[in-house]
């Protein structure tokens, strides 16, 4: 039969056989009955044989009886597996339910953290403005890092700036300060040469006065000198 080779669990092919037997037994217990109708038809007196036609047909409905309850007891072993794999199915079935909000919830997830990587990938970095030594100039000055990664390569260009730097400015400190010294010294000189032309402007207004004098006195003898 067709069902016979579709259907493949031992359980299920017990209860198809279990009820083969019971109809097979059902159909014996038929033609019997049918055997004993024609018998009884054509015998001469309606109870000849009918005590052995009991015992027969009894004989033949307790081996009925055994295959119906041998079919029922399969029945409700088949209904209580029946039952056990609908538990068994829906415990699969929710622990699917979980499992598939959960590659959900990865889905997700990844889909954010992809988002972020593009965007900081994209994101345009100060670190890309640094007007810091080229790669080929810094490694061909630090040969040590020509195995490095980008990683780390970037993380030592960026020290080596910030060292550059911290030199710079100790430079323009000290550039600084020599320069207020020397402002320094020069408001001083310009303070000294100041007094040095008051001193001067005096000292020339003296010899105007002492010149003023002697010119005076001296055409005051002329004078007298003429007289």
């Amino acid at each position: 039969m067709a069902q016979d080779t579709l259907i493949t669990d031992p359980a299920l092919l017990s209860v198809l056989q279990a009820a083969a037997h019971a109809r097979h037994q059902s159909l014996a217990i038929l033609d019997l009955l049918e055997e004993y109708h024609t018998r009884d038809q054509s015998a001469s007196s309606a109870d000849e044989g009918v005590l052995e036609r009991q015992l027969a047909l009894s004989k033949q409905q307790k081996v009925l009886n055994a295959h119906l309850a041998r079919l029922r007891g399969l029945n409700r072993q088949a209904i209580l597996g029946v039952r056990t794999t609908k538990q068994e199915t829906g415990e699969a079935r929710q622990e699917i339910d979980s499992l598939h909000l959960q590659l959900q919830n990865l889905y997700y997830e990844q889909r954010h953290l992809r988002g972020e990587i593009t965007g900081c990938e994209d994101y345009d970095h100060r670190i890309n403005h640094l007007p810091m030594v080229p790669v080929e100039d810094f490694l061909a000055a630090h040969p040590a890092h020509q195995h490095s990664s980008e990683h780390d390569l970037t993380i030592a260009r960026i020290q080596d700036e910030h060292r550059a730097r911290q030199a710079l400015e100790e430079q323009r400190q000290r550039l600084v300060k020599k320069k207020e010294a020397l402002v320094k010294e020069t408001t001083g000189k310009k303070e000294e040469l100041a007094k040095l032309d008051g001193d001067m402007e005096k000292w020339l207004g003296g010899q105007e006065t002492v010149r003023r004098v002697f010119e005076a006195r001296e055409k005051k003898m002329v004078a007298q000198a003429s007289t």
